[in-house]
């Protein structure tokens, strides 16, 4: 019977294999496509109802324009076919998302760091790209798996529920996030900042801004990266020797771009 289940397991964890885009990595994705967009369009529309919407509008035309701009270079690109939407929150927070299926969210505190169109395009197609990439739908097949490891793993050590055992499956589960869901995650950025790069050159903004903008955002960040092999991000010094080393394929995108608007605009006015 447990060789069967495994035989089972197995081959739905097979079927549930797909491609990332451009890096060419398979990632095991269990969760449907529709579910989990249903599931961030709830999120959405809660976030909305929670946060204050800008109402600046030369700021959200600006976010509207380059959103815009990177979400047509991922259609060109990738196909995704989501369900598009955008918008800009008063949050005095350096941050934005893009949850499953194309909703994005850009926080007003994250425009003093991008400091350009350019440098907003790097953000947002990153953000993009998580999506495109499926990245939410893989860490929740993870978690799932994890899930099962650990149910299976207490039913072979069938100890009861003494001392013993559940300190055994707190280490198990503590292993299996430091050496397996936290180094996905950061494989996860490290896709992002790369397929982001791609889609910031084809909407016709100068990739060579991207290193530059995560400088920035470390200073922004100083002092709270905690050690790479606890975090959920690559060190701020990989991630922007990555991307110098992606700049190169990034240009030619850029060269060949339909249109090509250099840093764009500058987002905060001076005074």
């Amino acid at each position: 019977m447990c060789k069967f289940f495994v035989q089972l397991v197995v081959t739905a964890l097979l079927a549930a294999c797909a491609t990332v885009p451009h890096s060419g990595r398979t990632q095991i994705n269990l969760v449907s496509d529709a579910e989990l967009n249903r599931l961030a369009a709830q999120s959405f529309k809660e976030i909305l109802k929670k946060e204050k919407i800008c109402a600046d509008a030369r700021l959200n035309a600006l976010v509207d324009r380059v959103a815009g701009r990177i979400i047509r270079a991922a259609e060109e690109m990738d196909m995704p076919g989501f369900d598009w939407e955008v918008r800009l929150i008063e949050k005095d927070e350096a941050n934005a998302f893009c949850l499953p299926g194309g909703k994005i969210v850009v926080y007003t505190g994250l425009l003093k760091t991008a400091e350009n169109e350019a440098g907003l395009a790097a953000v947002i197609g990153h953000e993009v790209a998580h999506a495109v990439a499926r990245h939410g739908a893989e860490r929740m097949s993870q978690e799932l798996i994890l899930s099962g490891a650990m149910a299976l793993g207490a039913i072979a050590l069938d100890a009861g529920s003494s001392p013993e055992r559940r300190r055994l499956l707190a280490a198990i589960g503590l292993g299996a996030n430091v050496g397996i869901i936290l180094p996905f995650s950061r494989r996860h950025e490290e896709e992002a900042d790369e397929i982001g790069l791609f889609y910031m050159a084809r909407a016709g903004y100068d990739p060579s801004g991207a290193p530059g903008l995560w400088a920035r955002m470390k200073k922004t960040f100083s002092g709270k990266e905690p050690p790479v092999w606890l975090s959920t991000h690559p060190s701020s010094a990989a991630r922007m020797e990555n991307l110098r080393s992606l700049l190169p394929q990034a240009m030619e995108i850029y060269r060949n771009a339909p249109e090509q608007y250099g840093i764009g605009e500058k987002l905060i006015m001076d005074d």
